[in-house]
């Protein structure tokens, strides 16, 4: 075979079915992708206009028209911007992908940048062939003595182009919907899906349902303006009341004079905001407005906690609001809402590759025009700049929250307990994060007090040094917070899943550094002082009594230790390693049901016995005889209480024990 070269082509009618069908993920995208393009034809005409090569009439306002005709089957976008000649119709429309964006910023790369200009890639508008049968643009260029331009296609692959007849500059497209899509002619449906995409978009938009019955509003006389149509004149009389007058007489007084009223077709109202609050300066923000901009954009009520202004332009331009909500751990998903946009075009929520993953437990916006996006504007390439992005939140977010606990320590304990497992869980997944709130990671104490890690090191360290105790639920363990208290002995409350593996990543970080709960092991400050006698004896009757329990609960892997505590009320109580525990808790998190802790090195429970309890004293001394058997099962329910709670089963017989031996002493 003779070599050969040459240029790839591409067959229309092969392209085509594949725009259509796979280009955009969400068919209703074809709202945004036509609105944007009446974006950018009107910030084009703006730029020209700046330029001083195009003025604008004076009763003209730059504005997107969209009418819907559930009737019709159609749908019109209508904009005021610079339009099409014949010539950019052949250029722009019968050539995919030839951006009038890029070709604008090409052709005037000197006096304009990229700022507001939406489009890049020129396929925005074949969106519109995923919901059509037929197609049509009718447009009008601003450039003086040119002809309006009448374009059609059924199916997308063939056009006819003849002279129109559009008397003002701009373009108007109609989307003549087929079966499958003519939901999107639906006046609501049409709101939902621009307040969706288009809710910020940078000229106001607005939406028009052709079929339905004119709507009207009534004005006072001096609200009147030219643009509005008067339908009818309403007069309302004179109030008057009759009242005594001085010389004791009654006379008819005039309270509210007579006024005019004009019933007029309601005013149209935009859609958009098209001044967002975060492109706003922070300190022309005030608090009610950043409040207000939340309860809109997320439809949640409950205040944020507080937020984060985002404000960037180099190296790359960033601007955005990050909210931390108040969450109810118990009942709520801790998953968040962050908001993409690019050039005030909505993209997609939670976008991983440029929003970390600890802050989608947040709420916000982000909206960054430098976003390198693939060709549907729906999702990102894979662009090392991403991450200079993602760096760059995590950065702000971690200076706001270090610079609250520097310098408004109060607000920042203030929050603490709501944003707490948030932080956590940004120090398990993001290092530098984790470097940057290494000393602003606080505990609360027994008291209610906020320590740091150095504070509670070395608050407790003559009494055990480079340990922390902890208390996961302060109901379950009160019986062991009591115990430390009256011992002086502090501890600080861990309650949430995430704080296990956070103190275990702790551990790692420093070295000799041990977090304990405080039912993992009973130290020595607990235990009452024992001659060297007296702990032979201890020992000898500790076998003594697991035998009897060890009968008595039927269970032969049952570890018992009796240890003479200072404190002779306390009974009984359960004792879990530590290490155990967390390996339980590790099973239980990867469904690893039923398997044995000892396999991976962990001890189980163990029940402690007070030697210094009657109770106990009464099992020693009477062996199996009597009821025994009874006191051992309660004791051993009662630990198990006093650690956590009771399975179904235990609690059935618990219950009717304790009726039992309530009898017992009522001498029934």
């Amino acid at each position: 075979m003779a070599a050969k070269t040459g240029s790839l082509s591409i067959n229309s009618e092969n392209i085509f079915p594949i725009i259509k069908k796979w280009l955009y993920s969400d068919h209703d995208i074809f709202y945004r992708e036509l609105i944007s393009n009446g974006c950018d034809a009107i910030t084009k005409l703006k730029k020209l206009e700046l330029m001083g090569e195009y003025t604008k009439p004076e009763d003209v306002e730059y504005k997107i028209l969209v009418q819907v005709d559930s009737n019709a089957k159609t749908i019109t976008f209508t904009d005021n911007g610079l339009g099409m000649t014949a010539g950019e119709v052949e250029e722009y429309i019968n050539q995919i992908a030839f951006s009038g964006a890029q070709d604008f910023l090409e052709k005037y790369k000197d006096k304009a940048n990229e700022d507001q200009i939406i489009g890049h890639f020129g396929l925005g508008f074949y969106s519109a062939f995923m919901v059509a049968d037929k197609v049509t643009i009718d447009t009008l260029s601003y450039r003086d003595g040119e002809k309006p331009v009448h374009w059609e296609s059924e199916g997308g692959t063939e056009f006819s182009m003849d002279e129109g007849d559009r008397s003002e500059c701009g373009t108007s497209i109609t989307l003549y919907l087929n079966e499958d899509s003519v939901e999107f002619a639906n006046e609501y449906r049409a709101r939902e899906v621009i307040e969706k995409y288009c809710a910020f978009m940078p000229v106001p938009i607005f939406l028009e349902n052709t079929a339905a019955e004119p709507q009207y509003e009534t004005i006072e006389k001096d609200e009147l303006t030219d643009k509005d149509t008067i339908v009818e004149t309403i007069v309302e009389e004179a109030k008057t009341e009759e009242k005594e007058n001085e010389n004791g007489g009654k006379e008819i007084v005039e309270v509210s004079p007579a006024r005019e009223k004009y019933k007029i077709l309601k005013r149209p109202v935009a859609l958009n905001e098209t001044h967002p609050l975060w492109n706003k300066h922070p300190n022309e923000c005030t608090e009610e407005e950043y409040k207000a901009f939340y309860r809109k954009v997320f439809m949640d009520y409950k205040e944020p906690l507080f937020w984060i202004h985002l404000n960037m332009d180099y190296p790359f331009n960033l601007k955005g609001i990050l909210y931390f909500p108040k969450i109810n751990l118990e009942y709520e998903s801790i998953e968040g809402t962050i908001k993409l946009y690019n050039n005030q075009v909505f993209i997609a929520d939670n976008i991983k590759e440029v929003i970390p993953e600890f802050l989608m437990l947040l709420k916000g916006v982000i909206d960054c025009p430098d976003l390198p996006l693939n060709v549907s504007r729906s999702a990102l390439q894979n662009d090392g700049f991403v991450k200079k992005i993602s760096d760059y939140i995590t950065k702000k977010v971690a200076d706001k929250l270090s610079g609250m606990c520097k310098t408004d320590r109060e607000t920042y304990e203030k929050y603490w307990d709501d944003i707490n497992p948030f932080i956590k869980f940004g120090c398990l997944k993001d290092e530098k994060f984790a470097e940057k709130m290494n000393d602003y990671i606080i505990f609360k104490n027994l008291d209610g007090k906020y320590l740091t890690l150095k504070d509670c090191l070395e608050e407790n360290k003559e009494k055990h040094e480079n340990t922390v105790f902890y208390v996961t639920d302060e109901k379950e363990q009160s019986q062991y917070i009591n115990m430390f208290k009256e011992e002086g002995i502090d501890a600080v409350i861990l309650p949430h899943n995430i704080d296990s593996p956070f103190i275990s990543q702790l551990e790692q970080k420093n070295e000799n550094v041990k977090f304990l709960r405080i039912d993992a092991e009973l130290t020595d400050t607990f235990k009452a002082e024992t001659a060297e006698d007296e702990a032979e004896t201890l020992k000898a009757d500790g076998e003594k009594l697991k035998e009897i329990f060890k009968k008595a609960l039927g269970d032969d892997k049952l570890e018992v230790k009796l240890e003479k505590l200072k404190n002779e009320n306390i009974s009984s109580m359960i004792t879990v390693s530590e290490e155990s525990r967390r390996m339980q808790e590790m099973m239980k998190m990867y469904n690893m049901y039923g398997m044995d802790p000892s396999m991976f090195g962990g001890a189980g429970q163990v029940l402690v016995l007070n030697a210094g309890n009657h109770l106990v004293q009464y099992v020693l001394n009477h062996g199996e005889d009597g009821n025994t058997a009874k006191i051992c099962e309660q004791l051993y329910d009662l630990a198990l209480l006093s650690h956590g709670s009771l399975s179904p089963e235990r609690m059935t017989k618990f219950i009717a024990r304790t009726n039992e031996i309530m009898f017992m002493i009522a001498g029934e």
